[in-house]
């Protein structure tokens, strides 16, 4: 019996029908287990996700990294939105802020939870065509409706929709790529994803002062049909769905009705896919400590975008900048971003080390962003705390320097650490992921909305220095990662459950 209720037969007899169907797995690349009982794929099998040609896997995941990007922007551009629409609306800050902002991400926080799981028992292209379609109305809601009820209705359905992109694309880049590439394929959604948070606010900001806030939410929903046509193109990707669909093409052109894929995703109906897909987040979030504090890690330091949202612009504008260019110091958090390749050069250079001494990889041995991310992300915010005013006046490139090593460490919390979750739990990297995102989504809704009363209250040196001695505190977890993750990993049955499946269904012969 499987982790989560999925079992494999033990029976060692083979089939009755195994010398009348080989010819058939010889035809589509197929074998049997060796308990002769299912059905699996063979390693060179063409159709399976990790063998597709190259230019495939570019515009597959080319485009739904795009999806995650664009649909980032729109998260956090409500931030400017907000501002402008609450004179419209007679809103206080904070309620604008909840309504623009915190209620998308309550929606992305409800999403995180569903589809993760859906993908992984019914696949990953039709979620991504309607999920983007209907995100698209949503947008176009928020930017046509004349009622504020009608934006709220907007942006908390589109936050939900936007779960897709925000956790599935993880999911994704596992079923098509082996842990060497997942390496530089995780690094690139973690930066564009990031990229995305701090492109929204500018993006937004001159939307506004060109056309107005609805705007912002109009061109979003032409986008996200453009987006929507374009993902007819890509192609189903979770490797045990594909599989059913060759099997039951053989079971066709046999006549052999008994034969079975070996399909851990299996979900006989709706009670079993809530039992084992929609609680299995959460449950890995409260029984597994990787999961645990993959989550907190992550969350924080996405959220810190989030939070900046609201503080950056009181800042800059307190050193003479006007509300529009307020906004530009955000450009340095994309610079630091990019110097993330420098972190995954090396990373490259680990796992060669490792392949030529033939050392099995394991997913510790790239940890190495994370060991670097952790101590510059708090020396980038002391470095901030202290070069703004009301305590400090020096010029605005100091503490905008600050905001470039802050770039490079949130990016490298996200990226290593998914990365970490998708060699840990392989295909199930999204259901790993999910509980990241539910944390991240309900922090991330947090922060902006006591971001104002806290700067205000405590000045921006103090507020700062807060976030900054929390940064400090996380310094001591890489070296605990890096020396006991392998035996946490060892204690985890969900984690042996998915090396297990991997196994089974992986196509890699070498492992992870």
């Amino acid at each position: 019996m499987g982790f989560w209720g999925t079992s494999v037969s033990q029976d060692l007899p083979p089939t009755q029908h195994q010398p009348s169907i080989q010819r058939f797995l010889d035809t589509y690349g197929l074998e049997y287990t060796p308990d002769g009982q299912y059905i699996r794929w063979s390693n060179s099998n063409k159709k399976h996700p990790r063998n597709w040609p190259a230019a495939r896997k570019i515009y597959d995941t080319g485009l739904i990294i795009f999806l995650d990007l664009f649909a980032t922007c729109v998260s956090t551009a409500g931030s400017a939105a907000a501002d402008h629409a609450r004179n419209e609306f007679g809103l206080n800050k904070t309620l604008a802020v909840f309504l623009f902002v915190s209620l998308s991400l309550i929606g992305q926080m409800s999403g995180g939870i569903i589809f993760p799981a859906w993908s992984e028992a019914f696949g990953r292209k039709k979620l991504y065509i309607v999920s983007t379609g209907l995100y698209g109305i949503f947008c176009l809601i928020s930017g046509m409706s004349p009622s504020l009820a009608g934006v709220a209705i907007g942006r908390f359905f589109s936050g939900f929709l936007s779960a897709i992109p925000a956790v599935v694309v993880a999911g994704s880049i596992e079923d098509m790529y082996n842990a060497k590439d997942r390496v530089w394929l995780i690094f690139m959604w973690a930066v564009v994803a990031n990229m995305g948070l701090a492109l929204g606010p500018i993006m937004s900001i001159y939307i506004i002062s060109g056309l107005d806030w609805r705007w912002v939410f109009r061109i979003s929903a032409v986008v996200t049909v453009i987006i929507t046509i374009l993902l007819f193109g890509i192609r189903e990707s979770r490797p045990s769905l594909v599989l059913e669909r060759e099997v039951a093409k053989i079971r066709r052109e046999s006549g052999i009705a008994n034969l079975k894929a070996l399909n851990p995703d299996h979900t006989p109906d709706l009670k079993t896919f809530i039992r084992i897909g929609l609680f299995r987040p959460i449950h890995l979030f409260f029984t597994e400590p990787i999961v645990f504090l993959v989550a907190t890690m992550s969350a924080v330091a996405f959220a810190l975008i989030y939070l900046f949202t609201e503080a950056l612009p009181p800042i800059y504008m307190s050193m003479g900048f006007s509300t529009t260019s307020s906004y530009l110091p955000f450009f340095a958090i994309c610079i630091g971003l990019l110097f993330g390749l420098l972190t995954r050069i090396q990373d490259h250079r680990i796992i060669l080390r490792y392949q030529e001494q033939g050392i099995p990889l394991e997913p510790e041995h790239k940890l190495l962003g994370f060991s670097i991310g952790a101590p510059i992300l708090a020396v980038g915010l002391w470095w901030f705390s202290w070069t703004i005013p009301p305590a400090v006046h020096v010029h605005w490139l100091v503490s905008t320097a600050a905001l470039i090593l802050i770039g490079y460490a949130v990016n490298e919390f996200d990226s290593v650490l998914a990365g970490y979750l998708a060699d840990s739990y392989l295909g199930y990297a999204a259901s790993g992921f999910a509980a990241v995102q539910l944390l991240r989504s309900s922090m991330s809704a947090a922060f902006p909305l006591f971001a104002t009363d806290m700067y205000d209250a405590l000045g921006a040196n103090v507020a700062s220095s807060i976030l900054a001695a929390l940064a400090t505190v996380f310094c001591i977890l890489p070296p605990l990662f890096s020396r006991y993750g392998r035996r946490i990993r060892g204690l985890s049955k969900f984690a042996k459950h998915s090396l297990q499946v991997y196994q089974e269904n992986g196509v890699d012969k070498h492992g992870f």
